[in-house]
């Protein structure tokens, strides 16, 4: 099964955080884990935005990232490229999970995902989730 990962998921992996556990277990057991570049975009806002609140080191910030470019590089995450046509292509998208209040870059995530043929999505995020849902993904939802 082909899964898309959203980095409020993802994160999990790197971050000691709740669920974390959950989505270890469950990633482990993936053949295929995919992500987009806005996905490494994203992580890489989320890291700097955990040391900027001093939860993290600028150390474990700068080594969280490298682990997760050499994840991507040796093809443990499939990272996939934006393309132009998954911006205009979300508005299309949105119309399909309203009124689900779906933000920006969830919609081009989930459009991506949908390019990509993902049957399945794993998140963090409810709103992802029921928008993922209405699409007739199958959900992993590893929220609080």
């Amino acid at each position: 099964m082909l899964a898309y990962l959203d980095t409020s998921a993802l994160a999990k992996w790197y971050l000691n955080e709740p669920r974390s556990e959950d989505f270890s277990a469950w990633v482990c057991h993936q053949q295929n884990t995919h992500i987009s570049s806005l996905t490494a975009l994203e992580f890489r806002c989320l890291v700097a935005r955990r040391k900027r609140r001093g939860d993290i080191s600028s150390e474990l910030e700068q080594r969280l990232f490298a682990v997760f470019r050499a994840d991507v590089q040796v093809g443990h995450l499939i990272q996939h490229p934006v393309e132009n046509r998954d911006v205009v292509d979300a508005v299309v998208l949105l119309e399909h999970v309203f009124p689900t209040a779906l933000r920006t870059l969830d919609a081009i995530h989930l459009r991506i995902a949908v390019r990509i043929g993902a049957a399945a999505l794993a998140t963090a995020d409810n709103i992802m989730a029921a928008a993922a849902n209405a699409l007739g993904m199958q959900v992993f939802n590893f929220a609080n």
